[in-house]
């Protein structure tokens, strides 16, 4: 159980190239980060405006002259600082992740992510082979995949209890922007815009998720190929989705579907991941997360509670405040960056991460998916290689 003791000798040295202000995401990251002592926010450049960024920097307690105007002279300055940044997370619209990330690798930093983290597997490639060259540690923020209860399910599943998977239904789903008021949200502009959020829409920004949470489960479970059909319902976000169906076939027959949404109208949130095996299955939604439900054929369902002593070791691991109280989305954040700091700092001594976290591999995956289901889609809706 987590009681907020320090993981690390010292907190590492950080910074955020993106989430200002007015940044929900950029809040959630800093909540997560520092919240175990395991890194200090010391440098950012936190707004494509400067003079906004750097009076939102000293808001947060940044020194004012390492509140940067941009990223290049934000990785530039601090090299040259005997107590500069070690670490740099990445809260930018989509088009610019692959730039950040690969500057920042060269400048010698580990890196936090936003996804997607790039736009073409190529792309997402090339940045795996810097973080290997230089040994740095790439994390992606598949931020649900922190609850403890997903642990639990991946326990589960490698010791039968299930019997042999047949299906994972994965989806998240939610309902808004059922409407075209993309006009009123600048968020919403950029992600319907092809030059900022890239090939696609909602599989890049909501399919990830449930899909990386399968990898979490089902480690052994490799897709070989799949089909996607993909719809702008709102029709001024054409050419780019804001509702898709994927469908997986899986190495040894099971199979998997994936519905990614932003027009699932009254829905709050909607991703919901479900593995049936030919004895029971498993489910867990991320609304309400301190439950997951386990159903054996012929027997009464079971719902596990988060941080009761009848779960795996693994699925106590990172618990935060015992059973009863509920944890939630800022605690998931925190456990993957607890994470992130871990295997930073394992890397900075030349040793290998302690722990899963979801890493280059991660995004490297989620833009591999991104791409066949786009090609998939665009052909036709035909079946493609994975």
């Amino acid at each position: 159980m987590i009681n907020g003791s320090k993981r690390i000798a010292r907190p590492l040295r950080w910074a955020m190239v993106g989430g200002g202000q007015n940044s929900q995401i950029g809040y959630i990251h800093r909540s997560a980060a520092l919240r175990d002592q395991s890194f200090a926010l010391v440098a950012g450049a936190f707004d494509i405006d400067p003079q906004r960024g750097r009076d939102f920097g000293v808001q947060l307690g940044v020194d004012p002259e390492r509140c940067y105007p941009d990223y290049r002279r934000l990785f530039e300055a601090e090299a040259h600082r005997p107590d500069g940044i070690e670490a740099v997370s990445v809260a930018t619209p989509n088009g610019t992740h692959f730039e950040i990330t690969r500057a920042a690798l060269l400048a010698g930093l580990h890196v936090v992510c936003e996804k997607p983290l790039c736009f073409t597997v190529a792309e997402a490639e090339a940045l795996r082979e810097l973080a290997t060259r230089h040994q740095r540690v790439v994390g992606v923020t598949y931020g649900y995949a922190g609850h403890p209860l997903i642990e639990q399910a991946r326990e589960m599943i490698a010791q039968g209890d299930l019997g042999e998977i047949r299906m994972v239904h994965m989806q998240f789903a939610h309902g808004f922007h059922s409407q075209a008021a993309d006009s009123q949200s600048a968020s919403a502009q950029w992600r319907v815009d092809p030059k900022v959020a890239g090939p696609s829409y909602v599989l890049g920004d909501v399919g990830t998720h449930p899909l990386y949470l399968s990898h979490v489960m089902l480690p052994d479970l490799k897709i070989e190929r799949l089909l996607c059909t993909r719809q702008s319902f709102v029709k001024s976000r054409a050419p780019l989705e804001d509702n898709a169906y994927t469908l997986m076939q899986y190495a040894g027959g099971a199979m998997g579907t994936v519905w990614s949404s932003a027009v699932n109208a009254g829905s709050m949130h909607g991703q919901l991941i479900r593995v049936i095996g030919s004895r029971a299955s498993l489910q867990w939604w991320d609304e309400r997360p301190n439950q997951l439900s386990f159903e054996v054929q012929g027997q009464p369902a079971q719902v596990l509670e988060r941080g009761m002593g009848y779960l795996h070791a693994n699925a106590l691991l990172d618990d935060r405040i015992g059973a009863g109280h509920p944890e939630g989305l800022f605690e998931a954040w925190s456990n993957l960056y607890y994470r992130f700091a871990l295997a930073m700092d394992a890397a900075n001594r030349g040793e290998p991460a302690p722990m899963r976290y979801p890493d280059i591999e991660a995004g490297v995956e989620g833009v591999r998916w991104v791409e066949r289901c786009v090609q998939s889609a665009d052909d036709g809706g035909v079946w493609v290689d994975y």
